[in-house]
Order: structure tokens, then sequence, then C-alpha cells
């Protein structure tokens, strides 16, 4: 399933940053961040709902981030 966050994240060293977190958390999912998008979205596709500790991960670095509709 595919689940997609609008986020405050606005560089590539901001994805380095949240990369081993994001690794650790979803080690079974494909995961990527757009920064061309107005809302700098994160997808990842993954078998397992991680929605929660996802917005949780990236708001303890210091980032916004909130699940979009689909």
């Amino acid at each position: 399933m595919i689940y997609v966050f609008k986020t405050s994240v606005e560089t590539e060293q901001d994805i380095w940053k949240l990369k081993i977190g994001l690794d650790n958390l979803l080690p079974q999912a494909k995961w990527n961040f757009d920064l061309d998008d107005c809302d700098r979205i994160l997808r990842i596709d993954s078998q397992t709902e991680n929605t929660h500790a996802v917005i949780k991960l990236l708001d303890d670095r210091g980032y916004d981030c909130e699940e979009l509709p689909y």
C-alpha cells in the first residue's frame, strides 16, 4: 500500500538526517521524498501501516508531517 505525507523537509541534507530512522522504522518498505512538490511529499510503499510512527519520527526530529488522504 502507498502512504503519502505532506512534510516540511526541504533539502537532501534533511533527508539524510531522516534516512537511518526511516530505514529502521520501515525495513521492508520503499520510501522517497519529492522535494519539487509544493507539499514536499514523502511516499512510502509498505505492507504494514506505520503512519503514526512515521509522523512521530519526523516530529521528534523537528519536521512537520501529516498524512494526506488518498
